[in-house]
């Protein structure tokens, strides 16, 4: 697994690969936990391309509920299919006809979930769950449980092979211990400097192995520091993209003020910065 995530571009550490392999192998979906911009999302995506199956999103927020997940009718081309039946006198084959013909696939709108059950073998990616309601998972658990639904006026779909499901957690909230249960779990944190340098100088080959160390570096430096939004991997990568686009091969204090809005997302952590002196921190 792990070999064939780095041909994707995914370097993985031994832990994320062996709880990748076991998920696919025991059918069991992967529980990610983790900071923002560990990598979480991008192991979906990655595994994704290196097993060749097609991904299925499903953004998780709050509010969520079954119908944006699941399934929903096209309502605005139900109603006109109606006034079109009616302008033509139709309702030839009587009322229970008529409503058949309104619940049917051609007004079926398939959301992630349905869309995955019906595609699988696939990847579905489950995307912060932690944004969704308690109501949410207590249905996502089902879903995931079963792999199949129910469709009043279609009946059960049920997916051939279960998908190989990732869900994903900023840990914003504790996710319920049944869900959990249900899946495989793995904490994801941030790489170490030489993952992350190899991070950097594969997703950014034209990045000179010096600036790629020194961005890394600075980078866990910033982690190290209580900011209300730690840089992820995906930072590192903007970070490192900024300074090469400006012509830096090298990481210096004039550059990394000029190009901190890569990496920093709040005005406070940059004044924090600005306060405990940017040299000092990046270049210890």
């Amino acid at each position: 697994m792990a070999t064939a995530l780095r041909s994707v571009g995914y370097l993985p550490d031994e832990g994320v690969a062996t709880a990748a392999y076991l998920a696919m192998a025991m059918a069991r979906p992967l529980f990610c936990e983790g900071e923002p911009g560990t990598g979480k999302t991008a192991l979906a995506t990655a595994l994704s391309e290196a097993l060749g199956l097609p991904m299925v999103r499903l953004q998780c927020h709050e509010g969520i509920d079954a119908s944006q997940a699941l399934y929903d009718w096209d309502f605005p081309r139900q109603l006109l299919h109606l006034r079109a039946m009616e302008s033509r006198g139709a309702a030839t084959g009587g009322v229970d006809a008529a409503e058949g013909e309104l619940y049917s696939e051609r007004f079926l709108l398939a959301r992630p979930l349905l869309q995955a059950l019906r595609l699988a073998p696939c990847v579905l990616l489950v995307d912060e769950i932690d944004r969704a309601d308690d109501e949410f998972e207590a249905f996502l658990l089902q879903v995931l449980s079963e792999n199949r639904v129910s469709i009043p006026e279609l009946g059960e779909i049920a997916a051939d092979v279960p998908p190989l499901v990732v869900l994903t957690s900023n840990r914003t909230r504790e996710v319920h211990d049944a869900l959990k249960r249900r899946c495989l779990y793995h904490w994801v944190d941030h790489p170490d400097l030489e993952r992350e340098v190899a991070i950097v100088r594969e997703r950014l080959p034209q990045v000179s192995e010096t600036l790629a160390r020194q961005v890394a570096k600075a980078t866990r430096a910033l982690r190290s520091l209580d900011l209300l939004k730690p840089p992820g991997v995906a930072e590192t990568l903007d970070w490192a993209q900024a300074l090469h686009a400006l012509g830096r091969t090298e990481l210096d204090v004039e550059s990394a003020a000029a190009t901190m809005g890569a990496v920093l997302k709040y005005r406070e952590d940059g004044d924090k910065i600005v306060q405990l002196g940017l040299d000092g921190i990046l270049f210890r």
